[in-house]
């Protein structure tokens, strides 16, 4: 069958856009052929600095014929519906139409349709126009003397040429002829910019491939990014470094090159004392280029590898040059950045963050600071940290946002923070938080270990998550500009990974806590009300207590609504980390609806013992003991809802033992009774396997209750007595989960 063969020939195509091109191109070009029925084996597509290629084989040399029926109106409707018809059906007359008998509807008209298919390369020569036309650039414009005109074509840059041919491999294949914006498709094109400018024809994609690589194009980015990768580690390994790997750099850089040259340039020594990753982020944000290390030390050497696009006369020599004339200036405004930051102190930065507002109702950089510095403090007992040492970090671990070095290169935030804690004489513990406070930032991202930066992360993120939540600012949709999901799953990470037991609740309220403060703070001197200043007043041991803080005019206060927002906010929050658990639950493949069945029950906002539990539970619904027992569970769920919905009343009182009439209900008293005090036992342990296995005395009791008793029995009494008994079962399970969660 034959292939299609396309390129659009450009000026330039971005290297941030070079894939997702490829990948419309492919996803327009193939939805239309399958739309109209040339369903194809196979398609590629290519992009290079200045094309953009697709090869589709397989493809029909015809649409298939098309036979079917249209429904028509009734024997003997007016003339316009008739009319109607015979338009859209392509009919001369009813007398081409046949009749369809239905006694109960009536007899109707139906037309036989039958459409031969065309040509493929007709139907390609159709829709391709319309792609070029309309394709999704996020960015394009207009140029030359027909840009002046209405409907002119619109490109990402200037677009020079098309070639579009069809064809079968043992044959010469035609050119899909249409023509865009005065662009005629046709099957010439050109090779690289420099080395190879002539137009040269091709035929088919092994033909066209063939004769750019000649032509000193190389076609497959990945191809590209493997010449790239292997002659920059030849090049590093010649000299004894070793190539310091960075597959997004390497990404772009394929993008920017057709004919990939790699070659070694150098820089002074004296620039190494600048810390790494400022060398680095230098050399690849100014000129993308990679750097190379010293495998003995690991450290940097004053070496770095460009990607030309040419081979050059000179071997490369004045390409070479050039760059380490601008990665010379570059590294020296960067030294002089550096050394400019060490000449003041972390906290003496601290200052400007009063200017600087955070969100505007949230307060400024210096209110969170104070915020994450509290909450980290109340945070370090329970992870293990030195508190003092937690709040210096707190304290100091947004400072370099203000520091030059960071300005000029935002990836760095943290990373510098570090460097600047230890020049400055801080514990090792403070700078590490100083970096790590962030993490993790990212399912493949590292989870920090020292307990000074869990505390510090740990509070940073849970200040965001409240705040934001208190604002109403909360992730909708694919919508999440605060970045809340991460911040909940870094949470989660952190907890999981480092088997931290914290209660959410109560950490929400002391992060909630300062905001509260400022509102009623503000809200007193917006309305001229005299204000109670806050601290030890306030009493956290109850659950919702610091709500109690009050505005007083006339003996009103602002506590008890304050106090159910709080509540709202706290369930609400924790809901959101009960979904974003379910997500990780889901990646993992496990069980993600026993989170629900654990989240359900009361009290449960630690998320290291929940995720024990889920665990515990899910080996046990593995067993037969466990998928009877939930069986069973359901079962006496549903019968208690039937029932309490037509009585209008539950049945959640004690079952009267004297009423119990046959054996199996009093069996199964007895083991809800052990099941109940072993399970309890054991959950007080955090035995959730111990909890499990009581629970599983339940199924051979369940399992002769329902087989042996009647549940609606005419006596009213005995049956009130049975329901009784079956919300006992409910309430049993509910000591590990709720079962009424679980899908079956």
């Amino acid at each position: 069958m034959p292939d299609l063969l396309l390129e659009l020939f450009s000026e330039e195509i971005p290297a941030r856009m070079q894939g997702k091109a490829a990948d419309d191109l492919k996803r327009l070009v193939t939805d239309k052929l399958v739309a109209e029925g040339l369903v194809y084996e196979g398609a590629k597509a290519f992009a290079t600095p200045r094309r953009l290629t697709l090869t589709v084989h397989g493809i029909p040399a015809r649409q298939p014929d098309l036979k079917g029926e249209r429904k028509g109106p009734k024997v003997g409707a007016p003339d316009a519906a008739v009319q109607g018809f015979l338009k859209a059906t392509g009919l001369a007359s009813l007398d081409e139409a046949k009749i369809q008998r239905d006694p109960k509807k009536g007899d109707f008209y139906v037309a036989l349709i039958e459409k031969p298919g065309r040509p493929a390369i007709e139907v390609i020569a159709e829709f391709l126009p319309v792609i070029v036309r309309t394709f999704p650039w996020p960015k394009s414009m207009r140029w030359g003397e027909r840009s002046r005109k209405p409907g002119a074509l619109q490109w990402v840059r200037p677009l020079h040429s098309i070639v579009a041919t069809f064809g079968i491999d043992t044959e010469e294949p035609d050119v899909v002829h249409f023509n865009v914006d005065g662009i005629e498709a046709g099957q010439t094109t050109r090779g690289h910019r420099f080395m190879a400018p002539d137009a040269f024809e091709v035929r088919r994609f092994e033909d066209y491939e063939a004769k750019l690589f000649a032509a000193k194009v190389v076609l497959d980015p990945a191809r590209r990014k493997d010449i790239i990768l292997a002659d920059a580690k030849t090049l590093a390994q010649a000299q004894n470094y070793e190539l310091v790997e960075d597959q997004g750099l390497l990404d772009e850089v394929s993008g920017l090159v057709e004919w990939p040259v790699p070659l070694m340039g150098s820089f002074d020594k004296d620039f190494l004392t600048i810390p790494d990753e400022v060398i680095r982020a230098t050399i690849r944000a100014n000129q993308k280029c990679f750097v190379v290390a010293d495998p003995a030390t690991g450290k940097l050497a004053n070496k770095f590898i460009l990607t030309a696009n040419i081979e050059a006369s000179d071997g490369g020599a004045a390409i070479t040059a050039g760059n380490e004339r601008v990665i010379r200036a570059r590294l020296s405004d960067a030294k002089f950045f550096y050394e400019t930051d060490l000449k003041t102190k972390l906290e003496d930065r601290l200052p400007k963050f009063d200017q600087i507002v955070f969100h505007e109702k949230l307060g400024t950089q210096a209110e969170r600071i104070e915020r994450i510095e509290r909450l980290a403090a109340e945070i370090a007992p329970l992870v293990g940290a030195d508190v003092e040492k937690t709040k210096r970090a707190a304290r100091l671990c947004k400072a370099d946002l203000l520091t030059e070095v960071v300005g000029e290169f935002p990836e760095l935030q943290g990373l510098m923070g570090k460097y600047y804690a230890l020049a400055q004489g801080e514990d090792a513990s403070v700078a590490a938080a100083c970096e790590e406070h962030y993490k993790p930032q990212g399912p493949a991202d590292r989870v920090p270990t020292d307990p000074v930066s869990i505390a510090v992360a740990l509070a940073d993120k849970l200040d965001t998550l409240v705040g934001f939540w208190a604002i109403d600012e909360k992730p909708t949709g694919s919508k999440d500009p605060y970045a809340l999901r991460r911040a909940a799953l870094g949470v989660i990470r952190l907890l999981l990974e480092r088997e931290l037991r914290i209660n959410l609740w109560p950490t929400y309220l002391h992060a909630l806590l300062p905001m509260t403060r400022r509102w009623v703070r503000q809200q007193a001197i917006e309305n001229k009300r005299p204000f109670d200043e806050l601290g030890e007043k306030i009493d956290l041991s109850p659950v919702l207590a610091h709500w109690v803080e009050k505005v007083r005019q006339q003996g009103e206060s602002l506590a008890d609504q304050e106090r159910d927002k709080a509540a709202a906010l706290c369930n609400d929050l924790l809901s959101f980390f009960a979904d974003r658990l379910k997500v990780q639950f889901r990646d993992q493949g496990a069980r993600h609806d026993l989170v629900d069945a654990v989240f359900a029950l009361e009290g449960q906002d630690d998320i290291l013992m929940i995720v024990r539990r889920v665990e515990a539970l899910a080996a046990f619904l593995a067993t037969d003991d466990g998928k009877n027992l939930l069986a069973g569970t359901k079962r006496a769920a549903n019968i208690l809802r039937i029932e309490e919905k037509k009585d209008g009343r539950a049945y959640d009182g004690a079952p009267d033992a004297s009423l119990y009439a046959q054996d199996e209900e009093k069996a199964l008293a007895a083991a809800i009774d052990r099941a109940k005090a072993d399970a309890g036992a054991a959950v007080a342990k955090e035995d959730f396997a111990a909890a499990m296995t009581a629970m599983a005395g339940l199924r051979p009791a369940v399992d002769a209750f329902f087989d042996k008793v009647t549940v609606n029995a005419d006596d009213k009494a005995v049956r009130e007595n049975r329901l009784k008994l079956l919300n006992e079962i409910r309430a049993a399970t509910r000591a590990v989960a709720d079962f009424s969660k679980i899908q079956d």
